[in-house]
């Protein structure tokens, strides 16, 4: 038990309470682990993989995992961390990104061994009588004392009434399915606690919350998000996931051999140790940290083809390894920068093409482009490179 016990905390930020996870384990049935994501994107970044693996613990363990895709609570937007109301999303984009979600939590968790339910199946049930039921369990001086709502109040930044039924949804999904336990990342905390107070007025025994730490991103100061650009994409090319995991800051690459490798503390105090007597350089701990990131992640094969490509580009500067990209020879020349980083694929939008040429991150043939409205002269062959782990090749045609 007490092995069982330091395997499931290890990794976490806390386990709340301790003792009832105990006693749940101890009555040596399967458990019902819960873990809700709503699909307000179509994409899961390596940030999520932190509570996915642990999940995958539970089931190497025997214990009986629910993956809950929140299609109903989608239609609101968790507010956790938010400073502005979420824009609705319509019931296609929230399909088509539930669907992204299954094929992505499959290189982590065995599909095939995890129950997939969607919460509109209780929710969009509810009668108004029963969400003024539900409602009335919890007072707004308990809604309001987030950190974020109170954040919003202090800016004079509106609430939705819809979000302050957020969390109140999110609780009830553990009502609808009997959770023993449920985990999320520490910014899920409010939510989790709201399960187990709703789950003791409906007569069950509260589940178990377990959060985990959040992954920072590429800048290494904020968690990784892909509406900040500094993520790593599950769905992305290994080779674009090694090179963004070579761009993090150093002293990041600790917490990444930690939360993503389950290196102990004792293993990377050693790292550091070696470091720090110039054993080893940073470079080569760093290419170990990604070619194994990748491995578990994607697969050895494209770990070492991601590899190779990296040292190509980046320490051979061999552009043949660029990303070759197929333009049509009519296409307008000399052209706004901005259209053709949309051609490569190479930026999302317009803003996030700014960003990157504000930060002095986009190259054409060597050169820096510094200015957002800027034209620019291409030419077959041409090179661009966008942020630090980017290489494309013209070829037209």
């Amino acid at each position: 038990m007490n092995k069982i016990l330091s395997l499931i905390q290890n990794g976490t930020v806390q386990v709340t309470p301790i003792e009832e996870l105990e006693k749940k384990l101890a009555k040596n049935r399967p458990l019902i682990i819960k873990f809700g994501a709503d699909p307000t994107a179509p994409d899961l970044h390596l940030g999520h993989t932190v509570v996915l693996c642990k999940l995958r613990q539970f089931q190497d363990l025997g214990h009986k995992i629910i993956f809950l895709i929140g299609d109903f609570t989608a239609r609101i937007g968790d507010p956790s961390g938010k400073s502005k109301t979420r824009p609705p999303l319509s019931e296609k984009e929230i399909n088509t990104n539930a669907q992204t979600y299954l094929n992505q939590v499959g290189k982590i968790l065995d599909i095939n061994k995890t129950e997939i339910r969607y919460n509109s199946e209780w929710l969009s049930k509810l009668t108004f009588s029963d969400v003024i039921s539900l409602a009335g369990k919890i007072t707004l001086a308990r809604l309001i004392e987030r950190d974020d709502f109170q954040k919003r109040i202090n800016e004079n930044s509106p609430i939705g009434f819809h979000e302050l039924l957020y969390p109140i949804m999110q609780g009830y999904d553990s009502v609808a399915l009997n959770a023993d336990v449920e985990l999320g990342g520490t910014d899920q905390t409010f939510n989790l606690m709201m399960g187990r107070f709703l789950q003791e007025h409906h007569n069950q025994e509260p589940q178990v919350i377990i959060t985990l730490p959040l992954l920072e991103g590429l800048d290494g100061v904020q968690k990784m998000s892909k509406s900040l650009g500094n993520y790593i994409g599950l769905w992305e090319p290994a080779d674009i996931a090694y090179g963004k995991i070579m761009s993090i800051p150093d002293t990041l690459m600790y917490r990444y051999y930690n939360l993503l490798l389950n290196k102990t503390e004792e293993e990377i105090s050693l790292m550091q140790k070696d470091i720090a007597q110039e054993k080893k350089h940073p470079m080569t701990l760093k290419k170990e940290l990604a070619f194994a990131i990748v491995k578990k992640f994607w697969s050895e094969q494209e770990s070492l083809e991601g590899q190779k490509k990296f040292e190509a580009l980046f320490q051979k500067q061999d552009y043949s390894q660029a990303q070759e990209i197929n333009i049509n020879k009519n296409t307008k020349n000399p052209i706004w920068i901005i259209d053709l980083l949309k051609l490569l694929g190479a930026i999302s939008g317009s803003s996030e093409g700014k960003r990157l040429i504000e930060g002095r991150a986009v190259e054409i043939d060597g050169e820096t482009i510094k200015e957002f409205k800027q034209e620019i002269s291409w030419h077959d062959g041409a090179v661009i490179k966008v942020g630090k782990y980017k290489f494309y090749k013209l070829n037209s045609k």
